[in-house]
Formats: structure tokens, sequence, C-alpha cells
């Protein structure tokens, strides 16, 4: 059902053509009712204008015309009508004959009058009462024929003689024909223009389209393939390059996350098959009879237990890492914060815990995540140096990022295992404790704050990590004219390890 349902379903293509062909239509037939309703009001009033100039010049002769006749004033009203059709001018569309009584009397020889009365006797039965209209009155008058304007002139009668009436007839047909005419004609050429609108727009509409077509293509392979690391070619600066360029987003932040999710698995097959093999092996060797032995056993599974717990924790974080709620950042004062983990620090073993120097900055950071990361720093510090050595945290900021550092006395790491620290259960030779994954995090923790890492080793000398982020807003306490010495505490050199002389800003904390 869903498949049938997917083959009716028009396309995007398809249905912008209908809705723009349907608006045209609406739209030009709107515009052309609206017209020929105006121009057959405007041609009714012309009809009417033309009329009433006809009844003004009769009325104008019978009041001060001379009868050709006898040279004096019109004595009879047949005298008056006779030579009112004689002079006046009868247009193409209109009748003009007189009544005595209820009968035509006379017709203009001029025009179509008499052919009209011939052809429709409905006309002289309309207006037989003529002759008792009242002056201006307009009559629209339909027969079996045609349709007619009428309009009538009352003439007194003379003494003891019959009243007349002038009539003068318009043909409506013959008027709204050549008007009709016109607009069948714009029905056409409008008809013409919706159809060439429809061709050219069905492949203006597909051209402005096809990024959508590109897109869904392109989206379906994918889903076809499971190739996530494909992205879909950004064509143009629109809102549909904004949208390709979402989708791509989308398909990087998919890829990121089944890539997590493939590392995550793989790490938790590689890394606790070990210890619950040992845990195995050592319940299924255990004398449950002998004391010493179960304590020795319990001792050990707790120990790989507890391991396989820290071990999940930093599984979990890195899974985590690339998701967009991993960092939460808030305005965080840096001086106030590398105090804070100084102070935490403490309680991980016995060292000389001193400060390098304070960033007197805010930036937008997660200072939960920050912790973390100096504390796993710190951490490490204390596996790789001695009893009593000194172990410095520190931060420093430029304009444009801030600087955060864990230094030791410790043993140092070799070059070639610099470029591998950050990676994955990588202890750079060392056989101590651990997950190898706390620099992992850190890396994630830097990197997920649009950061990065450095370190700088020298074998028996120690080791300073540092942590780069990017600086959003500097301490209001910082004037706007002030150098960029004094706006900020320049990172120091990178402080030597054990052996040189502590830098001049470390403050020993106690």
């Amino acid at each position: 059902m869903a498949t049938r349902r997917s083959r009716l379903r028009a396309s995007v293509r398809t249905r912008v053509m209908v809705a723009l062909v349907l608006l045209t239509t609406l739209t030009v037939a709107l515009a052309g009712t609206t017209a020929y309703i105006l121009e057959t009001q405007r041609t009714d009033d012309r009809v009417k204008a033309v009329l009433q100039d006809s009844m003004a010049e009769f009325e104008t002769l019978a009041t001060e015309g001379i009868d050709p006749a006898t040279g004096g004033p019109f004595a009879t009203a047949s005298a008056l009508l006779r030579t009112a059709l004689s002079r006046m001018v009868v247009q193409e569309n209109e009748a003009m004959f007189s009544m005595l009584g209820s009968e035509v009397d006379q017709v203009a020889q001029v025009g179509p009058t008499q052919q009209w009365l011939a052809d429709d006797p409905g006309l002289a039965a309309a207006v037989s009462a003529a002759s008792s209209w009242e002056r201006g009155r307009y009559l629209q008058v339909s027969t079996d024929v045609r349709n007619y304007y009428v309009a009538a002139v009352p003439v007194a009668p003379e003494p003891g003689g019959v009243p007349g009436a002038l009539v003068l007839a318009w043909n409506l047909d013959a008027e709204h024909a050549e008007l009709g005419a016109t607009f069948r004609t714009y029905a056409l050429v409008a008809l013409g223009a919706i159809v060439w609108m429809a061709i050219i727009g069905w492949f203006v509409v597909g051209s402005l389209l096809e990024p959508i077509r590109l897109l869904r293509t392109t989206a379906a392979e994918i889903s076809n393939s499971s190739d996530l690391s494909r992205r879909i070619a950004v064509v143009g600066n629109d809102d549909l390059a904004v949208l390709t360029e979402t989708v791509n987003s989308m398909l990087a932040r998919l890829e990121d996350a089944f890539g997590s999710q493939r590392q995550l698995l793989d790490d938790v097959g590689h890394e606790l098959r070990t210890p619950l093999t040992i845990v195995r092996g050592h319940l299924e060797l255990m004398d449950a009879a002998d004391p010493a032995d179960a304590a020795a056993t319990k001792e050990l599974v707790l120990d790989e237990l507890d391991r396989m717990n820290g071990l999940v924790e930093d599984l979990v974080t890195l899974a985590k890492a690339g998701r967009p709620d991993f960092v939460m950042a808030e305005p965080t004062d840096i001086a106030l914060l590398t105090d804070e983990v100084l102070t935490k620090a403490r309680t991980l073993a016995d060292r000389r815990w001193v400060l390098d120097g304070l960033a007197d900055v805010t930036a937008e950071i997660d200072p939960r995540r920050i912790t973390q990361a100096l504390l796993q720093l710190a951490s490490n510090a204390v596996k790789f140096s001695e009893p009593g050595s000194t172990i410095a945290l520190g931060s420093s900021a430029t304009h444009t990022e801030v600087r955060l550092w864990v230094r030791d006395e410790g043993v140092g790491i070799a070059p070639q295992h610099l470029d591998r620290i950050f990676d994955r259960f990588e202890r750079a030779g060392s056989p101590a404790e651990g997950s190898g994954l706390g620099l992992t995090i850190v890396r994630s923790i830097a990197v997920a704050h649009g950061g990065r890492t450095a370190v700088e080793s020298r074998i028996g000398k120690g080791t300073t990590v540092s942590l780069y982020l990017p600086l959003v807003a500097e301490s209001e306490s910082t004037d706007a004219d002030s150098t960029d010495s004094d706006a900020t505490d320049e990172p120091p050199e990178t402080p030597s390890p054990a052996g040189d002389a502590p830098s001049t800003t470390a403050l020993e904390r106690r």
C-alpha cells in the first residue's frame, strides 16, 4: 500500500506547475471577466449617451424648427416626425421610426430600420404605446430576434389629431457581438500564453528543482549503499544550497555517530575480552574449599571489575564526544577555574603542586569537561613522576585563544611516541596502569570546544601537555585600550622539565 501511495504521489515539479497554471488561468480569467463586464457597462453607457443626444436634437427641432412645407412652425405631429426622420443621422446599429397612436407611421430611409421592422415584428409591438411614455424613458426590449435598447420622445397631437412619438432603437446584440469577438480573441491569446508559460515553466521549474532531485537521488544511493562518507554537491547560493549544506552536515553527523558506534563496539570487544577471560579463568581454577585461594581470587576479580568499570566509563565518555550536548559551554572565569582544578588535584598524590600562571579572562567553555581533562592530565602526571616532585598547572591567554597546561617532572615521553599518545589505548610503551583512553578523552574534550592539544616532553626531564581553546570574551576588568601585554597573561614558554628553574610567575600553593 505504501509503495502504491508513493507511485501515485505527484512530484514537486508537477505540483508546482499545476499550481502555477491554475493560478495563471484564474488570474487571466478574472482579469478578462472584469474587463468584459466593465467594457459592457461602458458600451451600454455610450448607447444611452447617443440616444440622449438624438432625443435632445429632436426636441430642439420640435421647439425651434421650421416646417419646410409651410415655412412656419410644425402644425402636426406627422409633419414634425417626417422632418425629423429625414434630417437626423442614424447610426449603424440604430433604428429610427415614428409612431402615430399604436401603429408605425414612418421609418428612416437610411440604416437598418426597415429590415428590423420587417424581420422582427416584436419590436413594433414592444413600442406600440410609446406615444404615452414619459420623456427620457429608456427600455431594454428583448424579442425573439434581437435585444434592443429603446428610447422614445412623445409628441403632443394637434387638435383632433392622434398622439405620436419618435422611437429610437439600438441593437445591443450587435454592439455586444463586437465586444464578444474582441474577448474571444483575448481568450485565445491568453490560452496560448498559458500553454507557452506551462511549457517554459516546466523546464524552468525543473532546472530550479534540479538540486532537490540530486539531493533525493544521492540520499537514496547513500541509504542503499550505507556509504555515509559521500556528500552532495552544493550548487548555487540560494535556499536549496543551504538545504544541501544542511543535509551534508547531517550526513557528517550520522557518519560520526555510526563511526563512534563501531569504534565503541570494537573497543568493548577488544578491551573487555581480556579481563573477562582473566575473571573466568580464575573463577574456574579457584578452590572454594581454600579460604586463602578464594580471598585472593575475590580480590583479583574485584580489581578486574573495577578496571572494566573504569574502561566502560571512559568508552562511554568517548562515545558521547561526538554528540552536540557533550559540551555545555558557558561564560567561565579561567583564573578561577585554574585555581579550583589545582585545589582538586592536590588530593591525587603527594607532589609539590604549584601554579605557573593565571589568565584573567572569561571564555565560553564547559567548566565540567575542562576540569575533567585537566584532572586527567594531572593523574597522568602523578603516574609518571616521583613522590615529592613538582607538578604545575597554569593558564594564559592571547586575544584569540586560552591555553591551559599541566607540567610534570616525570620520566618524559620518547620522541617516537609523541605523535601517538592521544590515540586510543596508546600507552607510549609504558606498563603503567590505566585504560589507555585518558589522553584520547582529553583530546576529544579539546576538539569538542573547537580547540586542540599539544605536548612537549624530554626524556628524564618531564612533560607539558597543553589545551588550546578559542577565546570568546575577555575579562571585563581589562581596559579596552590596554596593550596586549596588559590585557592578558602571555603564555609562558613551555616550562622546562625537572631540574630547570620554575617560571617567575609560578606561585606555590600552601
